[in-house]
């Protein structure tokens, strides 16, 4: 009945209410703890074994399928650590790596009396007054409910998510003792893995206990659908919220195939670069343009359509940046670009990565050697793990952490390029990426993102034209990219009041560095003069034209003028 009382009442995670119910109930602590020591101790032990008879090779397989097997065993909890595990190639070696995998979605479900008893409760009818047909087994199980494929009433195909019995208990009680474990060993661990290992599990229990709210994931649902309401090539599934309660949710069915299913997908004629290109946009729109960003997309939660959009589902795991945190990434990519390593610890600092009184003199020119040999090789060898791989060996050698929002953020781009890479061995995230962060710059949507793009621009107060250049080019890569509006947004923002520091800092390096051809100024104009009118241009150019000394102003002004004002012949 405690136990009843405590899941009742605690909607939300609650370390501390959690660690007072279980206080005065120790022998729930210490069975459960048993139990965990008992699974964990015999494959350590078996490990060991087969070290000691040089049968490390041979058995590798079969201890990987123990591991499986043990975490399935002890629930949900531990089913949902194998879960991230099985994402960080980083930390797990291959063969546990696969074995892991199958846990995303080849789990055993529970009774089906059991889930139709759940659906009756939670939705106060009958399981035939809401679906006019149900699958009678669950078409699939996952670690906190199973699936299965229905039809309502009204004719709508759907998927019913009904979550597994008594779940907050066991989740309470697991992550105490993971707490409880975290107290004891953070001492005894190198600073940066140590340091806030508590902080690390809250974030994880706070988590589950959000996905575990099927009306939280109905609302992230919605959310996620607005956010990509004007992207045709997203799918987000329609919620059913007559149907959908705390332990029931009830949405619309999605016909496609997982993107691991790369058979599939090219025998319905889709295009695996066409996929990656969506899926990787879309992560980047995630974190620097939405803020609010899909946590778990392994290969269960996404799928290729028919019809060559992508289809998101599964939305328990979410998480919201501050727009703080997401002008300080945009920052952080520029100086990583830049290779301005300076500013780039001061970005780690300001995300969280270090401590506001970290010296991080000593920490500049480590980023430099281990970042630099990522970021200076050719875009072709470039991809995201090796910049991650290459980071990690920072954080034995300095105080380094990694904060937990960011450790969802680093396993969600992981991920991504790993199913990218399922589907193109030889795909490279920044053949995707880079172009759009320059489109992005380049277009310059806020005020913040042009302040950025004069970071970019902008080197020792000289500008730089070669990075101009090298975000066009790049830029053009993506095929949505279109120069011509690009160029008449920049001509505007360059003649507006906030454009004043750019107008004088571009015509000084105009001339200084002998750039300015009268058949080049009259070309821009010829794009964009029925935008603009010639007046306003003259007057705007000799109002930067003031602050700039007598002798250039002499040899821009003619150009200028015979570019907007041509002789006639």
């Amino acid at each position: 009945m405690g136990q009843y009382q405590l899941a009742q009442n605690n909607r939300r995670y609650d370390p501390e209410a959690i660690a007072r119910y279980y206080r005065y109930r120790p022998w729930l602590v210490f069975w459960r703890a048993c139990t965990i020591i008992w699974c964990f101790a015999g494959f350590i032990l078996g490990l060991y074994w087969d070290k000691w008879q040089n049968r490390e090779e041979q058995n590798k397989f079969k201890r990987a399928t123990q591991l499986r097997q043990i975490l399935t065993h002890l629930g949900p909890t531990f089913i949902k650590v194998g879960q991230a595990l099985s994402t960080r190639p980083d930390l797990i070696r291959k063969d546990f790596l696969d074995e892991l995998t199958k846990l995303q979605d080849q789990l055993p479900p529970f009774d089906n009396a059991i889930a139709f008893r759940t659906i009756e409760t939670e939705l106060n009818r009958s399981v035939q007054d809401v679906y006019s047909e149900i699958s009678p087994h669950p078409v699939a199980a996952a670690s906190l409910g199973q699936v299965y494929r229905a039809r309502l009433h009204s004719g709508e195909e759907v998927a019913v998510k009904v979550q597994r019995p008594n779940l907050r208990p066991v989740l309470t009680l697991d992550l105490y003792l993971m707490r409880w474990t975290a107290g004891w060993i953070s001492p005894w661990l190198p600073l940066n893995l140590g340091h806030d290992l508590k902080m690390i599990v809250d974030e994880f229990g706070i988590k589950l206990f959000e996905e575990i709210d099927y009306l939280n994931e109905a609302r992230n649902a919605e959310k996620f659908a607005t956010n990509f309401r004007n992207d045709l090539r997203v799918k987000v599934p329609a919620i059913y919220w007559r149907f959908t309660a705390t332990r029931v949710l009830t949405l619309e069915w999605i016909h496609g195939f997982k993107l691991t299913d790369t058979q599939s997908i090219r025998e319905a004629g889709l295009d695996t670069d066409t996929l990656i290109e969506i899926g990787v946009t879309a992560s980047l729109q995630q974190l620097l343009e939405h803020g609010f960003f899909h946590a778990d997309p392994h290969p269960g939660n996404l799928f290729a359509m028919p019809d060559g959009r992508m289809a998101y589902i599964d939305f328990g795991m979410m998480d919201q940046l501050s727009e703080l945190t997401k002008e300080t990434l945009v920052d952080a990519i520029i100086h990583l670009i830049n290779k301005d390593y300076t500013e780039l610890a001061a970005d780690f600092v300001k995300l969280g990565f270090l401590t506001p009184d970290t010296n991080i003199c000593p920490i500049v020119p480590a980023l430099e050697t281990v970042l630099g040999e990522a970021i200076g090789q050719s875009v072709g060898d470039f991809n995201f793990k090796s910049v991650t791989d290459s980071f990690s060996e920072l954080m034995y050698d300095y105080p380094f952490r990694i904060p937990a929002q960011f450790a969802l953020i680093i396993r969600s781009l992981v991920t991504q390029e790993g199913i990218a890479l399922s589907l193109n061995p030889n795909f490279k995230i920044v053949e995707v990426s880079y172009p759009y962060v320059a489109r992005r710059l380049l277009t310059g949507e806020t005020p913040q993102l042009r302040r950025r793009l004069l970071n970019v621009l902008f080197k020792n107060g000289k500008f730089q034209w070669e990075r101009l250049e090298d975000l066009i080019a790049i830029a053009q890569a993506d095929k949505r990219f279109d120069l011509l509006p690009t160029a008449q947004l920049s001509l505007q923002y360059l003649l507006s009041e906030e454009g004043k520091f750019l107008r004088q800092q571009l015509l000084i390096a105009l001339t200084e560095d002998d750039r300015l051809h009268t058949e080049e100024v009259q070309r821009i104009w010829n794009l964009v003069k029925g935008e603009l009118q010639p007046n306003r241009i003259l007057n705007v150019a000799l109002d930067a034209l003031t602050e700039i000394s007598k002798e250039r102003t002499a040899a821009i002004l003619p150009v200028v003028s015979f570019a907007i004002f041509p002789k006639k012949k």
